[in-house]
């Protein structure tokens, strides 16, 4: 197998599409021209999947990004694009459940992955069952008749811990049961999902894949056994990326096992020192020890990536507060993966219900960019100095 700088540099760029040219082309579209009406006939009774057909269906610039990510997971039939990783989320979910259903989805997974579940899934009479992300093959105690899918995110992307996808997974196939994972923290790079048995893989590619924090796109990639009902039901919700969006997801990927390697060296950096802190009661970041599933990360992962979180040692939302509005280099915002750091406080207990949050502390979760790492530390340093006025 190539390595992952070579897979992401050639993955989609099929000579039928580039023509000679380095990156595909963005090629613009909504209305089709055909030769006859026989020929316009003809293409609509075929599988318009890398066909020209209609604008909403893809060009190859949508589809040139949308191979380069099946190409990097081993087993893979196709991958469909979203214009947001919810929407992938959703439209993945909604190829699987159908009215009177059971999902059971991980407690730590992302909140508007909650919310579908508690919103739009439950007024089309799917129950959602919530379990602990630490479960491992006990899951097929909560399993039911009605059970159809088991909803991973692994690690949860607010509190990290790591799940044991291959228990997870024996139990699903043993009673016939629909596995996705939300893999936009390790990206195929990091966790081939399907060669561990996942049916469905999301990502949100506005994180790692755009790597810019430039564009919203999403997708699901499949195996052939679930590919057929993902991309039905796709185009029955309407479901398409801009070529433009699709162009800026091409680019990043090219440099995104480039990236991933300085995310997560300069991540484990700042993990460790501040693992070392006083004011820090815990780090939560898959590859030391304190983060819950440690073992399963260094066991299934090839590596890490730049996002993770810390609790403090005591203090109050006012004392977190001063330490991220003394942050210099890390932005204030919402999603990750992008070039640039990021720090944000999050509430791990409002959103538990399978499982209460036992936290130590107020949880900074940090987006660790391609900044040098000794500057991040020397800007976290000046934080916690505030952290520490603060409280006193």
């Amino acid at each position: 197998m190539s390595g992952d700088g070579t897979r992401v540099v050639r993955a989609g760029r099929r000579a039928e599409w580039t023509q000679g040219i380095v990156n595909p082309p963005v090629w613009r579209a909504s209305t089709i021209l055909y030769d006859s009406v026989a020929d316009l006939r003809a293409n609509g009774g075929r599988d318009t999947h890398h066909r020209l057909f209609y604008g909403r269906r893809g060009t190859p610039t949508q589809w040139s990004l949308a191979d380069a990510l099946t190409e990097l997971e081993p087993g893979a039939e196709a991958t469909f694009l979203y214009p947001s990783g919810v929407a992938a989320i959703a439209a993945a979910l909604l190829s699987v459940l159908s009215p009177g259903d059971e999902l059971l989805l991980v407690d730590s997974a992302y909140d508007p992955t909650r919310n579908l579940a508690n919103g739009l899934l439950k007024r089309m009479g799917i129950a959602t069952r919530f379990y602990d992300p630490l479960i491992g093959e006990e899951i097929a105690e909560l399993i039911g008749p009605s059970t159809r899918a088991i909803f991973l995110e692994s690690p949860g992307s607010l509190t990290f811990e790591v799940q044991d996808i291959p228990a997870i997974v024996a139990v699903a196939k043993e009673r016939g049961i629909v596995t996705l994972l939300d893999n936009t923290w390790a990206t195929p790079l990091r966790l081939p999902a399907l060669a561990l048995g996942i049916d469905l893989s999301i990502l949100a590619g506005t994180k790692y894949v755009g790597g810019h924090s430039d564009v919203m796109l999403g997708s699901v990639t499949a195996t052939p056994a679930r590919w057929p009902a993902l991309r039905d039901t796709s185009y029955q919700l309407g479901q398409t990326v801009s070529p433009d969006d699709a162009f800026l997801g091409s680019r990043g990927l090219r440099t995104m096992a480039l990236r991933l390697d300085r995310h997560a060296e300069s991540a484990l950096a700042v993990a460790r020192w501040l693992a070392d802190r006083p004011e820090v009661a815990r780090v939560l970041h898959p590859a030391l020890p304190d983060c819950p599933g440690s073992s399963i990360f260094h066991r299934d992962f090839r590596g890490g990536a730049g996002l993770f979180a810390f609790e403090l040692a005591g203090g109050g939302e006012g004392a977190r507060a001063a330490l991220i509005d003394a942050l210099a280099l890390f932005g204030i915002g919402y999603s990750w993966g992008g070039f640039e750091s990021l720090a944000i406080p999050v509430d791990p207990a409002r959103l538990r219900t399978a499982v209460p949050w036992q936290g130590q502390g107020p949880l900074v979760r940090l987006s660790i960019g391609l900044e040098d790492a000794a500057d991040l530390i020397a800007d976290l340093e000046q934080g916690l100095a505030a952290w520490r006025t603060a409280t006193g």
